[in-house]
């Protein structure tokens, strides 16, 4: 079975990470540029990134391997030209676009995910924040069709690096909106604030790895308004800066829900599946529900992009 040795990008733009955190830091810290840094936060945010190295370099051949086992089963070999590449990283980009949105509606999935919104700072440090248990959710299983159509399992992963090294940029208050042209195809620091944000017309928005275009396309594009600055972090914020809680709370939180006792099986499946926020009585509210009472309260806002009618 063929085997590739392509560069590991992320690797090698730690130092580039490095670098830009601390020249933020000063900026905001000087006052020469808009953003909030506090320190347990950022150490959190650091924790949390190591901690995501270790769970790769210790679990991540498990879905390479299972990837590779499909490979066997490929429908062509497209090889390693230039163009492989190019498509491989766009459609790439477009499988990390569902896996996104999947991620935000499927509570399962947002168990790994949400410790990288758990953060009520917005900043480059943010963006390390990230999870310790995204194998356990299966959603590697959404590269398998770009493996069984010709793209290498080495490929995938050697292109799904920039698209990581493009999201680090983004992660900021200190950039505004940049030229038109480049806001509408690319994701942004704008756009990518919005995703962050726990604003009603906010939530459940902006998806995107690094093409906008994705959430243009389906319908889940909204764009940073001046008159509704974002609030960051989660709906309900976990309150901690121990990194054991930020990674495990939602894992916890689930399980306890689902195996509750008195409930039926539907409803303990509803708990591992359901949208966020979703209970068997009704007695919390998921994104939609926060949307509605948003416009119950703010009838002039109804209709607006990320507001409900």
């Amino acid at each position: 079975m063929e085997s590739y040795d392509f560069p590991q990008v992320t690797q090698l733009a730690i130092p580039f990470f490095v670098l830009a955190i601390l020249i933020e830091l000063w900026l905001v810290r000087t006052g020469r540029a808009k953003g909030s840094f506090e320190t347990r936060d950022t150490l959190t945010s650091l924790m949390m990134g190591t901690g995501n190295v270790v769970a790769g370099l210790l679990l991540g051949f498990v879905s390479y391997a299972a990837l590779l086992w499909v490979w066997q089963f490929r429908f062509f070999d497209l090889g390693l030209s230039p163009w492989v590449f190019v498509a491989a990283f766009l459609l790439d980009d477009l499988r990390y676009y569902w896996y996104h949105r999947i991620a935000h509606r499927v509570r399962w999935v947002w168990a790994e995910h949400v410790n990288h919104h758990s953060s009520q700072h917005y900043n480059l440090s943010t963006a390390l924040r990230q999870s310790w248990t995204g194998l356990f959710t299966g959603m590697f299983v959404l590269q398998a069709p770009l493996v069984l159509l010709g793209f290498h399992p080495a490929v995938i992963a050697f292109v799904y690096g920039f698209n990581l090294v493009w999201q680090f940029w983004i992660h900021t208050e200190t950039i505004g909106r940049m030229w038109g042209w480049f806001e509408f195809i690319f994701n942004t620091p704008s756009h990518h604030r919005v995703h962050h944000a726990t604003n009603a017309r906010y939530l459940d928005a902006n998806y995107a790895g690094t093409l906008i275009i994705w959430d243009r396309m389906f319908g889940t594009f909204v764009e940073e308004v001046p008159e509704d600055q974002p609030r960051y972090g989660i709906v309900r914020n976990i309150g901690t800066f121990n990194p054991l809680k930020v990674a495990f709370h939602e894992w916890i939180g689930m399980f306890r829900d689902a195996f509750a006792p008195g409930l039926t099986i539907r409803q303990r499946v509803g708990y591992l599946f359901q949208p966020p926020g979703w209970s068997h009585d009704g007695s919390r509210k998921t994104s939609e529900d926060l949307k509605a009472d948003y416009v119950r309260r703010n009838p002039v806002e109804a209709g607006k992009p990320g507001l409900t009618g």
